[in-house]
């Protein structure tokens, strides 16, 4: 097959690409090098697989791309490429957020309708959800997004549903619930604490350390983008989460146990737009796409710790 990934360089996208290469599949990448974090990591994710044969890659934002050129020969797309941040997107910063989560998503199913795609698999995000009522979060639950964020994340889920009801497009979107993992983006929580285990330096920790998240390791939510390319229902929505669903503070404990380093935390206030609970049905992945998280989180804070450990540079390490 022949697959566009957009946000290739990135933490999800990286993964994703890696894991197609090695299956035989060709990649077009696309990476805009949205400045929400230092370039240069991003520019590392992409020179593991730069040179592969069977790799392109175009760096642009999707807004303004010849996407009909882009798709030429494309089967299908997985489309993660968007402006994250819950506590970063009130304010102005919101105009950013639109365009490059709604109205690049517009665009690329627009071009998808005209280009051969088979399959268009959407990453939306469990921020969807905002507060819910009731946990689990299920698929079927009313969306209640809790931050701007969140609320580009939805409305492109929902144009998503629309190309498919009105012109057959075969998309499948996916709420991806707290992923992380090795290469991690720097601003997320486990980078942080992790990094910050490393380098003996405090963290930082919102609120009362008492709300939960699922968290997902990386792998399993690359595994859980395939399989929807591949067997999800048509106009079909999943969840995707990791059946690890502990407190911050549960998280810290780990942290600690894995790094064998006591953090030093800095209690701050809640922020707007985090939400208190987390925490993902998986029945339809499972039924649909035969989907099953396979990765405790000991296990993956240990994989992510190793990686920390082995891209630190000489000033950073500890003594």
């Amino acid at each position: 097959m022949r697959y566009l990934v957009t946000g290739a360089a990135g933490f999800i996208g990286s993964h994703l690409v890696e894991r197609l290469l090695a299956e035989g599949h060709s990649v077009v990448g696309i990476d805009g090098f949205v400045d929400n974090y230092e370039r240069e990591l991003k520019e590392s994710h992409l020179a593991l697989y730069a040179k592969h044969p069977q790799f392109e890659f175009v760096e642009d934002f999707i807004e303004r791309l010849d996407l009909n050129a882009v798709l030429d020969g494309v089967e299908r797309v997985v489309h993660l490429a968007a402006l994250p941040g819950v506590r970063s997107s009130w304010g102005s910063s919101f105009e950013d957020y639109a365009s490059h989560n709604v109205y690049a998503t517009q665009r690329l199913l627009e071009s998808a309708l005209h280009s051969g795609v088979t399959r268009f698999v959407y990453a939306s995000s469990s921020s969807v959800y905002g507060d819910a009522a009731d946990l689990p979060m299920r698929e079927d639950a009313r969306e209640r997004p809790h931050s701007p964020y969140g609320v580009t994340k939805l409305a492109a889920e929902h144009l998503a549903r629309l190309y498919h009801r009105n012109y057959g497009l075969a998309t499948v979107s996916l709420r991806f619930f707290t992923v992380y993992g090795p290469r991690q983006r720097p601003d997320m929580a486990t980078q942080r604490f992790l990094t910050a285990a490393r380098d003996g330096t405090p963290i930082m920790l919102f609120g009362d350390g008492e709300q939960t998240r699922d968290f997902t390791f990386v792998a399993d939510t690359v595994e859980a983008m395939v399989r929807a390319a591949e067997r999800g229902h048509e106009g079909a929505v999943y969840n995707v989460g990791g059946g690890s669903t502990v407190t911050v503070n549960q998280l810290i404990e780990a942290i600690e146990e894995v790094s064998g380093s006591r953090l030093q935390v800095d209690r701050q206030g809640a922020q707007r737009g985090d939400v208190r609970d987390t925490c993902a049905d998986t029945t339809r992945a499972r039924a649909d796409l035969d989907f099953a998280p396979t990765t405790p989180l000991r296990e993956g804070l240990e994989r992510q710790w190793q990686h920390i450990l082995a891209s630190a540079k000489p000033d950073t390490q500890k003594t």
